[in-house]
């Protein structure tokens, strides 16, 4: 004889009713990482959070992610041009004050970035 919990009923009963089927994220794979804030990264992408991080947050990661927005790039002006705005708007955050600990993030150097988009497309200057 086998006893079925309460709680073991509702999901039986949830799993008959069809309550679980095409659940947003059925069938993908879970991201677990060593990050031990990874389920808050996580929704911070997948509920599109970002506008909502401080601005330093989100001018740091801008700074992280820039070769990648670079790679995209055809132009060395506009390598440039997307550097001078990033570093324009580091600055203003400087400018700004902000609660809670200083938190720096440090200009883009235009020179390197634009040598690192020249490796990373195969050109040389």
């Amino acid at each position: 004889m086998e006893f079925e919990s309460w709680i073991d009923r509702q999901i039986r009963e949830a799993m008959e009713r069809g309550a679980f089927d095409n659940l947003p994220g059925a069938g993908k794979p879970l991201h677990l990482d060593q990050d031990p804030d990874w389920w808050v990264k996580a929704k911070i992408a997948d509920e599109n959070l970002e506008a909502l991080l401080p601005t330093v947050v989100s001018l740091r990661r801008e700074v992280e992610r820039l070769p990648q927005t670079l790679s995209d790039v055809r132009r060395e002006d506009q390598v440039r041009e997307i550097v001078d705005d990033l570093n324009r708007r580091i600055r203003e955050s400087y400018m700004r004050p902000q609660p809670g600990p200083r938190i720096i993030v440090a200009l883009v150097d235009a020179e390197t970035a634009v040598q690192e988009w020249r490796n990373g497309r195969g050109t040389r200057s």
